[in-house]
């Protein structure tokens, strides 16, 4: 009979050993799709990164390009004309600038 005893004990410890293995085994499978999941959140992010820094860099430079027009060039004209017309300073601003916009032009058609 202690054979019979011995062997259901070693039988008893191979099934505990297979359901050991199979819960570690699991734990293994999900920890891997975690992971792989994980991994995928992670490259879309860092995919989604770069055009939304590119956005933030284009939105700066605009706003900053429109304050320095808005903040120097208003200021500059109101001044110009609050100046009398009729002397050499004006009329050198406005050849200055018709000249400006006639290069502007030719180099637009170039």
């Amino acid at each position: 009979m202690a054979a019979s005893d011995t062997t259901a004990d070693e039988l008893g410890a191979a099934a505990t050993d297979e359901s050991v293995m199979q819960s570690v085994a699991s734990a293994m499978a999900d920890a891997s799709r975690t992971a792989s999941g994980h991994a995928a959140k992670v490259t879309r992010a860092v995919t989604d990164a770069g055009p939304m820094a590119m956005q933030s860099v284009s939105r700066m430079a605009y706003t900053s390009a429109y304050f320095i027009a808005y903040a120097v060039v208003y200021p500059v004209v109101f001044v110009a004309q609050s100046l009398p017309q009729q002397n050499a300073v004006m009329k050198g601003f406005s050849d200055g600038g018709r000249a400006a916009t006639d290069a502007v032009r030719a180099r637009g058609r170039a």
